[in-house]
């Protein structure tokens, strides 16, 4: 394997869905720090009040936008306003997501095992499909799907958030088979498992704070050989199994 040249420094255009909370912000932040430019989808920009301060303090190099993922015309949208501003994208950190609580073996519903589904595998999907011909014109790109060691099928020992299991272990294929089209286009690409972190999603419980898990998560992003094809890789590096 080759070292890409992706490991050399910002600054980078960078597109984040999910960016109002939890991994999601903290990558704008870190990215920011770093001396990107982002661009950070959300649903609700008009309620994303942390999102608006950091835009306030970057106004060159943040901005944020609306993105309803699982809306075909929300994504065209997006990425059409991405074409006129940046031309490009260097990086898509594939990360808005959604975890039902409380599902129960003998309770499981079907409506949110398609939610999750939508939300979780086959919008990202179809978003990253959107955004090749941006990223193929993008400085060494690279496609990070937020992933989960929840959807790792030789790691499971519980019954434990089905719905949200089940569309990441989905998700992890549709990393591993869009990679190889992605590839012929000069665009590598990840399967992040950020670990168990203390955000919304995560819990109070979780072992792991948001910077420490993102710092992990960029450095396995600066790092990705030339030929990374959608390997299952968490924030600290490690390989993990299918």
């Amino acid at each position: 394997m080759t070292p890409s040249a992706a490991a050399s420094p910002a600054p980078r255009r960078v597109l984040v869905t999910g960016a109002s909370r939890g991994l999601g912000f903290e990558f704008v932040r870190q990215l920011l720090a770093r001396g990107d430019a982002v661009l950070a989808a959300c649903r609700r920009p008009a309620d994303a009040t942390a999102l608006a301060a950091l835009a306030a303090a970057h106004p060159d190099r943040l901005a944020v936008r609306a993105l309803e993922l699982t809306d075909p015309a929300s994504r065209a949208a997006l990425l059409d306003g991405v074409a006129v501003g940046w031309g490009a994208i260097d990086v898509l950190i594939n990360n808005a997501g959604v975890l039902a609580s409380g599902e129960r073996f003998g309770q499981l519903d079907a409506a949110t095992f398609r939610t999750a589904f939508e939300t979780n595998t086959l919008a990202p999907l179809l978003f990253a499909e959107a955004a090749t011909p941006l990223l193929a014109k993008g400085h060494a790109p690279v496609v990070a799907w937020l992933s989960s060691v929840l959807g790792s099928i030789a790691s499971t020992q519980s019954f434990y958030t089905p719905s949200y299991a089940v569309s990441k272990a989905a998700l992890n294929m549709a990393a591993r088979l869009a990679a190889i089209p992605l590839a012929e286009q000069g665009i590598r690409s990840v399967a992040l498992h950020p670990g168990w972190v203390k955000t919304d999603m995560g819990g109070p419980a979780a072992p792991l704070e948001a910077p420490e898990s993102v710092s992990g998560m960029l450095r396995v992003i600066d790092t990705l050989p030339a030929d990374a094809r959608g390997d299952f890789i968490d924030y600290s590096g490690e390989t993990l199994p299918w």
